[in-house]
């Protein structure tokens, strides 16, 4: 049994077999077309607009009808809108509960102690209660939410500038109305922009619309695909956090109809795989095959020779797109 590294998840090799070179297509390598079906875009929302019209808009530069976004933004909010095209639309789930990171102005209504303040800011580290405002679209219920980390960037008079990391469903807005209840002297949220969304920060080339635009009808126009494949990413780039396993060529497109994996069709896979994980099954040339659930440990793969390692969640690449070789491969299960 060997050890190597794979997508920094440090990965345990239990088998090897040549890949089908004319079969997938490397992430990088793929078409226009399949880039276009496999694809997230991470576009820089402007203010004004709602996250539905963004991804309506995009939808008619493309001439594309499936498409879809994760963490719908207010219309005054800015930054970060992931929107997946295709097949990628049926990962975006993985981007729901991971943490989120916002860059809030807030105003207080009155002046107050600096010290104070910045006291009372940090109390809000950890676990708080929350309650959705009347407009949420969700039940309005108590609820607890982490922030991991907030910190004043800025404060000038009583606009103060703070970047809050915080558990997927935090209402920022009702944060900053809260720390102006506690320093009792009124507070409200006067800008907001998502920074961060799980791994995906403002490093990973966040995309004004003008520019998406421009791209597309460089494709559309002159046949140039080089700017919109700078400007997009393969569906992969949003499993990279989650561990993997690698599967056998004769058992994706058994996956690919459904099917749970057996052992006996794995190569590799991540070291430190958890009972009940949301994991990424992958081929050899690194495609997303379908996101799973572990039903054993790492541990427990490597131990057995049979027994279904992970349940089939999503399906994400299309049937046929390895051959059909599983039927006679069923009695390795």
């Amino acid at each position: 049994m060997n050890h190597s590294k794979t997508n920094n998840n440090e990965q345990i090799i239990l088998n090897e077999e040549p890949d089908i070179l004319d079969s997938g297509s490397y992430p990088d390598k793929r078409s226009i077309d399949d880039l276009i079906d496999n694809c997230i875009i991470f576009v820089d929302k402007q203010s004004g607009p709602t996250s539905h019209q963004v991804v309506s808009w995009v939808k008619s530069m493309l001439k594309y009808t499936k498409a879809g976004h994760s963490g719908t933004l207010d219309p005054m909010v800015t930054g970060l809108l992931p929107i997946s095209l295709g097949n990628a639309t049926k990962a975006l789930p993985i981007l729901l509960y991971g943490p989120k990171e916002y860059i809030a102005v807030m105003r207080l209504h009155n002046s107050v102690n600096q010290t104070k303040l910045y006291d009372c800011i940090n109390q809000f580290k950890g676990p708080i209660y929350q309650r959705p405002p009347q407009r949420s679209a969700v039940k309005r219920q108590t609820r607890i939410r982490n922030i991991y980390d907030i910190k004043v960037l800025d404060d000038t008079s009583r606009l103060l500038c703070v970047r809050v990391l915080c558990e997927a469903g935090t209402y920022i807005r009702k944060l900053v109305y809260d720390i102006g209840e506690i320093m009792e002297c009124g507070a409200t949220m006067i800008e907001l922009r998502r920074t961060r969304v799980m791994h995906i920060d403002e490093d990973s080339n966040f995309v004004p619309l003008h520019e998406l635009s421009d791209a597309i009808y460089r494709l559309q126009k002159e046949n140039d695909e080089t700017r919109f494949r700078e400007l997009v990413h393969p569906v992969e780039f949003i499993t990279k956090p989650l561990k993997s396993i690698t599967v056998r060529c004769s058992a994706i497109d058994s996956i690919c109809h459904g099917a749970q994996l057996a052992i006996p069709g794995i190569l590799n896979l991540s070291k430190e795989i958890s009972m009940a994980e949301n994991i990424a099954m992958l081929s050899q040339k690194g495609e997303l095959i379908a996101l799973a659930e572990s039903l054993m440990s790492s541990d427990d793969i490597t131990k057995n020779k049979k027994g279904i390692a992970c349940k089939t969640k999503r399906v994400i690449m299309k049937p046929s797109t390895y051959p059909k070789l599983w039927i006679k491969n069923e009695s390795q299960d």
